[in-house]
């Protein structure tokens, strides 16, 4: 699917990389590889990654932003982007990753992007597959963080990337289908990693208190089924600035930055933030 046309573009011009930095080794080793996945499609997900990149970017820090659902990517669709190259030119050996890897000059954070509508990427073979993760490994080592935009689902090539982060935010909605697919990935998930740093994010939450509920209810089932409780990341409040930033291809906190659902972002990231901070030092 090409990239849409923005409606728009004066300050808030979407449709421009530039080169990456060079390479600079992240401060105390590899950057964290923070996994964003969904039970099911539709919750806002890769919006949530595409402006947790942003928020980590504000807070100093060096984040790539790895558009990892393979065969659907969309990171490049909802920001406007015509990257020459992709994902697929690294997997096809046309290109490294660093030579992949595009700056968003107005985010301040790096993409790698996807191949949208490319099915042979979401049926890739383990060699082809463990080859992406450790490219991503290497490549972590000049960042301090690379978020991995996950497809939704419980499919085996997207189980072994959650496997391979070092934390899992899990989105989920106040629907119901939305929470009990979030069950799903989350029991899938731990099967394949029973220690691994798992955090729920509720997004498109009417108010705080009722995200509140909403993961209340994902971490009784958990505690009760599945005897893990994940903590809660954070709510993301439902806001009509966000469907105002996707549809004209902007970054949220560009166009919006001071509305709800940007404020909530920020948050999470300040706590993941505040997270490193406390593991370097310990």
């Amino acid at each position: 699917m090409p990239a849409m046309q923005p409606e728009s573009r004066g300050d808030n011009e979407p449709g421009r990389l530039t080169e990456a930095e060079p390479c600079r080794m992240a401060e105390g080793g590899s950057g964290r590889l923070i996994a964003i996945a969904s039970g099911k499609g539709g919750v806002g997900k890769t919006w949530f990654a595409i402006t947790l990149a942003h928020a980590l970017s504000r807070t100093g820090a060096r984040v790539l932003l790895f558009d990892g659902d393979l065969g659907l990517a969309n990171v490049d669709v909802q920001l406007g982007l015509t990257p020459e190259l992709d994902l697929s030119s690294v997997l096809s050996g046309r290109a490294t990753m660093a030579e992949a890897i595009l700056r968003h000059p107005q985010g301040g954070f790096d993409i790698l992007a996807g191949r949208s509508g490319s099915g042979a990427l979401s049926a890739m073979g383990d060699a082809l597959l463990e080859r992406l993760l450790h490219l991503l490994r290497e490549q972590s080592q000049c960042y301090d963080h690379v978020i991995l935009d996950l497809g939704a689902g419980v499919e085996r090539p997207l189980r072994r990337m959650v496997a391979a982060a070092d934390i899992l935010l899990a989105v989920a909605t106040e629907e119901p289908t939305s929470l009990t697919d979030a069950y799903a990935l989350l029991k899938l998930t731990w099967a394949d990693t029973p220690a691994g740093d798992t955090r729920v994010v509720v997004n498109q939450a009417g108010t705080r208190s009722a995200g509140e509920r909403t993961y209340a209810t994902l971490r009784r089932a958990c505690g009760t089924f599945l005897h893990q409780e994940p903590p809660l990341a954070g709510v993301v409040r439902r806001d009509e600035k966000v469907r105002d930033a996707i549809r004209r291809q902007s970054l949220l906190l560009v166009r919006h930055p001071s509305c709800p659902a940007g404020s909530d972002v920020e948050a999470i990231a300040a706590s993941l933030v505040a997270g490193l901070e406390r593991g370097r030092r310990s």
